[in-house]
């Protein structure tokens, strides 16, 4: 026990005012925010909200380390007798796998071990950095969906010309190849991305310009490194049991669960939980590499581990629910600061455009621009954009509540006096005083975000490439109307455990910082 908690465990319960005066009984003024986070973390049900969060947040990170059907480590033989060992998981990962391996590591050991600042301050800045590399590699893949489609569309003009070339007996027209294919491309897209990424963070006036730049350049680094390193990812064969049956590897080691997401075999569909890979195909000999793989919670109508899908998709369920939400939270803080603070006509104009947000569905809006989106256009950073943009008037709602109710302060006031900027005003001064009821709502919009991705995906309009709770889930059904139980329990409880979490924290967090509330502890 510390000198502080023993000087306040032996304290009195009643003092005297000699007593107060000598210092006996005087406890240390505690910030608004350290106060409220010690109340939250005395919820049982808060603490284990945080826990299931920090299980799903370290999923989305080190999935692809964690279950993969590319073995981590491995040994072929040539045909001249000798051998190369290589990693074959480390070859197959993308660039936002890269960047959160290597980013959240340095992050972290920043974060804990630097004696610089405060460790507040020095979480902060690693935050800001993690997300600034992440958004370099966002635009990256945009970029490259975008010229790729480019290239198959030139692909193909370029194929129907030489094909009328061929039936009228002339010459094809060469065609140059497509930028996407050159060897090059991952790093002209990489360098102009981080350069864009750079010039933003740098032109955003929060924090000192110097700290902004350190961060920036070294988070632009780290991105455009992965950028480059995976720009084009090459295709997954999982034939690594085959050519070890076949003597070609000499020695494989996979990782926990050996098994990707998106592995599929149409011999091993919907088997039950604890099944061997040799049972599901049947295999006589035990001693067959990979026999006594396990299936630890069945496979799904594609033959897919679910286990593997549940790990892989906590990263889509994050990056939907804080990406999208962090959209929201921009915008919606922006408007409501700006409604809150001028009032009068500015605030009759944005709060018209408030209910004209309010009166969109947004999962309605979601099917339909899935609909008529293409299918390359059918990612997740798509359905982010979508969700963040109409899900925030409840935020400039609060935010302009707020901000009506602290215009009128003496801070305010002082601040106007001595001249300062409006943002400063609006985001140092007002946005720190009036932001404790827009975060309890991010919270509850977070778990929003995760059921309208969950609902999307059950419905099949979910992004095609990745895992995802919902998509696991309405495979629980067969066409034939036989029902499997794994495929109902296991993502319909993540899906359940993790909108949970989010609203008892949210709850948490509103009771903390409730004034009312506060007073009926006290």
């Amino acid at each position: 026990m510390t000198t502080a908690n023993a000087n306040i465990a032996n304290e009195p319960a009643v003092v005297t005012g000699v007593q107060l005066m000598q210092g006996i009984g005087v406890r240390p003024a505690v910030g608004f925010w350290a106060d409220a986070w010690s109340t939250v973390i005395k919820r049982p049900t808060a603490v284990a909200a945080l826990a299931w969060l920090g299980v799903i947040a370290f999923l989305a990170v080190f999935a692809p380390m964690l279950a993969s059907g590319h073995p981590l480590w491995m040994t072929l033989k040539a045909a001249d007798g000798s051998s190369s060992s290589f990693s074959p998981l480390w070859r197959a990962l993308t660039g936002l796998d890269l960047v959160l391996l290597t980013g959240v590591p340095l992050a972290t050991a920043y974060t804990l071990a630097i004696p610089i600042g405060s460790r507040g301050s020095r979480l902060r800045t690693a935050f800001g950095a993690l997300v600034v590399a992440v958004l370099v590699v966002a635009l990256a893949q945009i970029a490259q969906n975008y010229l790729t489609g480019l290239a198959d569309d030139a692909a193909g003009r370029a194929r129907t010309v030489a094909a009328q070339a061929a039936r009228a007996g002339t010459e094809a027209p060469a065609f140059i190849t497509p930028f996407v294919r050159t060897p090059g491309a991952g790093s002209v897209v990489a360098l102009v991305t981080a350069a864009i990424v750079l010039l933003g963070v740098l032109a955003v006036p929060i924090g000192k310009l110097q700290t902004r730049a350190v961060v920036a350049i070294f988070a632009c680094v780290l991105g455009a490194w992965a950028v480059q390193a995976r720009f084009i990812k090459p295709l997954e064969r999982f034939d690594y049991l085959e050519r070890e049956r076949a003597g070609l590897v000499t020695s494989a080691t996979y990782t926990l669960v050996p098994w990707s997401p998106l592995q599929r075999d149409s011999g091993r569909e919907r088997q039950p939980p604890g099944t061997l890979f040799g049972t599901a195909q049947n295999l006589t000999d035990t001693s067959t590499p990979g026999y006594g793989f396990a299936f630890l919670l069945g496979t799904d109508v594609f033959g897919q581990d679910v286990l593997s899908q549940l790990m892989h998709a906590s990263r889509l369920a994050i990056s939907i629910g804080v990406v999208s939400t962090g959209i929201a939270l921009i915008i919606g803080v922006t408007l409501g600061a700006l409604m809150g603070y001028f009032g009068g006509w500015v605030d009759l104009l944005l709060m018209r455009i408030v209910e004209v947000f309010m009166a969109v569905p947004v999962l309605f809006l979601l099917i339909v621009a899935v609909a008529v989106l293409p299918e390359e256009a059918r990612t997740t950073y798509v359905m982010m954009a979508i969700i963040g943009c109409f899900t925030w008037t409840g935020m400039a709602r609060f935010t302009r509540a707020e901000f009506m109710k602290l215009r009128n302060q003496d801070f305010v006031q002082a601040a106007q006096a001595t001249g300062l900027p409006l943002w400063s005003i609006l985001f140092r001064h007002m946005l720190p005083n009036g932001v404790a009821p827009v975060l309890v709502d991010t919270s509850f919009a977070i778990a929003a975000a995760i059921s309208v991705e969950a609902t999307l995906s059950y419905l099949g309009l979910g992004p095609a490439d990745s895992a995802s709770w919902g998509k696991l889930l309405s495979s629980a059904v067969s066409s034939e109307g036989q029902f499997k139980w794994w495929l109902a329990v296991f993502p319909g409880g993540a899906i359940f455990l993790t909108v949970l979490a989010y609203n008892l924290l949210g709850e948490a967090l509103r009771d903390a910082i409730d004034p009312k509330l506060k007073k009926a502890r006290v």
